[in-house]
């Protein structure tokens, strides 16, 4: 818990040197991005570490050992609170949109005053950014263009649901340590996967709820606290999030759990079927005055109420309960997930983790079949050239032999060129047994443009998948505009499946977009895009995009069996698709 906190400072640390420094690359926030993944790893906690010993640890160099000391020894690192006071996070909120950046967020600052998004919405309005030496009237155009595209347009903050759930699990860890707790449960709309959310609700079963509550108040996350009671203490993390903790005795857990978590349209609908019974349902219980019918678990309420349990994305009032009440509501879960096909290793220039711990890790998870898809020789920086890819093949074809259960499938992530043009000749790609093309680049295309684009990359016979379809970045880049009925006829002509990408920066193919695909044959596949081995447990996150978007499990094709979906795969490169 502590290495998973410690790694988390160092990130923050490393995006606002990239600040101080007015530089992505700059080499002190590299230096900060190598610890943390040093931290990630690191076998024993940080805290019983001298810093001699800190200082042997591959990643970390003196500073960095310092730095850790100086947290183990205080709770706080001198740097990053000096660092959070001069790049507050409203002003960081500025920095994350696309077409600003470090240094045009400084020349805001400067020379227009603009330390918010609400500052620098004001001046778009009076059209004072094309003042700037350096930006002008269509860099005005296209910030102002991003913050629409980004739904970042209304009065209320929101934030993207990668941080914030990063940030709820390190909370939810540390209340989970405290003696008097028995369960904890993040809920609300980041339980439900929002993309984006407006606080962290965090609900704790306890027969002590002093205790917790005093005990939340000296959380690490708590920069500045805005309430403490018996039930409730709220505060506000140092990236500005509102956390809101409740403490509910154990046998209303349940209960608190569905109360907490449910759209508001969704709870009335349960509590509408409650008072048909002559019920009450609340967060403390589902009953009457005189009987506690169901409470300790969300579960039992459901069952109780005639109804199939509603895995939590779905709970929008969407027709769920209907579906739940005559037994007919279906979605994937984790268990019928049986390989995952894309997962990177360290011959991606962005990849952490070599092939074999790659592997390991898959078979580990106890997959039938995995596909390696390191990034093609297109992509700047992070491609692999052919030879890289050739000597890469040879060695998992040897590597095979050590998994008789696992199927191993060598491929690539291509790159999806403006005109849908791929990395490679048609003659090497045929070489692959299994490849995902993504947009990497030129995100601003026309709409036509981008439609275009993508059909010409589904029809090739080396695509099994096109990754991450509209190449968002929740909350930090809007992804490219196409036609969804346009590339989901494709989809279904073709057989290319479309990706849900289980990174929670990422969750993309968009849940609408799923949502319109449950009535067509269009096939989909879950995948992590794992960087490293850790993130092959990302697949939770997918399965729960795809319940939030209705996809039945039969669309997903790497719930199929082995035979079923090697011959899938088999069908679509060969140009005949079943």
């Amino acid at each position: 818990m502590l290495n998973e906190q410690l790694a988390a400072l160092f990130r923050e640390m490393a995006e606002l040197t990239k600040l101080e420094d007015q530089n992505p690359q700059s080499f002190r926030a590299r230096a900060y991005d190598t610890a943390a993944r040093a931290l990630d790893v690191l076998d024993v906690e940080a805290d019983s570490l001298s810093q001699a010993e800190l200082i042997k640890v591959e990643g970390l160099g003196k500073s960095s050992a310092a730095k850790i000391r100086e947290y183990c020894e205080t709770g706080a690192i001198d740097k990053l609170e000096r660092l959070r006071a001069e790049y507050p996070h409203e002003f960081r909120e500025v920095v994350r949109i696309p077409g600003i950046g470090a240094k045009t967020a400084i020349k805001l600052r400067n020379e227009l005053g603009v330390n918010t998004l609400d500052d620098l919405k004001t001046a778009l309005e009076a059209q004072t950014v094309r003042t700037i030496p350096g930006l002008g009237a269509k860099t005005e155009e296209k910030i102002a263009h991003s913050i629409e595209r980004l739904g970042m347009t209304g009065k209320d903050r929101r934030v993207p649901i990668g941080e914030a759930m990063a940030e709820a699990k390190r909370i939810a860890q540390q209340l989970e340590a405290h003696p008097s707790v028995d369960r904890v449960q993040i809920c609300g709309s980041l339980r439900r996967l929002r993309e984006t959310v407006a606080d962290i609700d965090v609900l704790v079963a306890s027969a002590d709820p002093g205790a917790v509550n005093e005990h939340a108040t000296t959380l690490a996350a708590v920069r500045e606290l805005l309430a403490a009671g018996d039930t409730k203490t709220s505060f506000l993390t140092a990236s500005g999030i509102q956390v809101d903790v409740r403490v509910v005795p154990p046998e209303s857990f349940g209960a608190a759990i569905l109360y907490f978590t449910g759209s508001k349209a969704h709870n009335i609908a349960l509590r509408q079927l409650a008072l048909q019974r002559e019920w009450t349902l609340n967060e403390y219980h589902l009953g009457t005055d005189d009987e506690d019918i169901a409470g300790e678990s969300e579960v039992g309420i459901y069952r109780a109420l005639g109804l199939e349990w509603v895995p939590p994305p779905m709970r929008e009032d969407s027709g769920e309960v209907g579906e739940a009440s005559s037994g007919a509501l279906e979605y994937v879960t984790v268990d019928q997930i049986r390989g995952d096909l894309h997962v990177h290793t360290d011959l991606s220039g962005d990849g952490e983790e070599s092939l074999e711990v790659m592997v390991a890790a898959a078979s580990e998870r106890g997959y039938e079949y995995v596909a390696i898809t390191d990034h093609a020789e297109d992509l700047a920086i992070n491609g692999a050239s052919r030879e890289q890819m050739l000597s890469q093949r040879e060695a998992l074809r040897a590597l095979q032999k050590e998994y008789p259960d696992l199927v191993l499938l060598h491929g690539a992530e291509l790159n999806i060129g403006p005109d849908g043009s791929l990395d490679y000749d048609p003659e090497f790609l045929a070489g692959y047994d299994w490849c995902v093309a993504s947009v990497h680049s030129h995100f601003d295309l026309p709409k036509e443009e981008q439609t275009v684009r993508l059909l010409t990359a589904m029809q090739h016979p080396s695509v099994n998948a096109i990754g991450h379809p509209s190449g968002r970045m929740i909350g930090r880049r809007p992804g490219i505009e196409f036609s969804v009925g346009a590339v989901l006829e494709a989809a279904e002509l073709s057989r290319t499946a479309l990706e849900i990408n289980s990174n929670l920066a990422r969750l993309d193919a968009s849940a609408e977009l799923i949502r319109r695909a449950r009535d067509r044959d269009v096939l989909f596949v879950i995948s992590t895009d794992s960087h490293r081995s850790k993130e092959l447990a990302y697949t939770r996150w997918g399965v729960a995009q795809a319940q939030r978007g209705w996809a039945r499990p039969s669309q997903i094709t790497n719930t199929w069996p082995q035979q079923a979906f090697l011959e899938w795969v088999g069908a679509v490169r060969s140009g005949s698709p079943v």
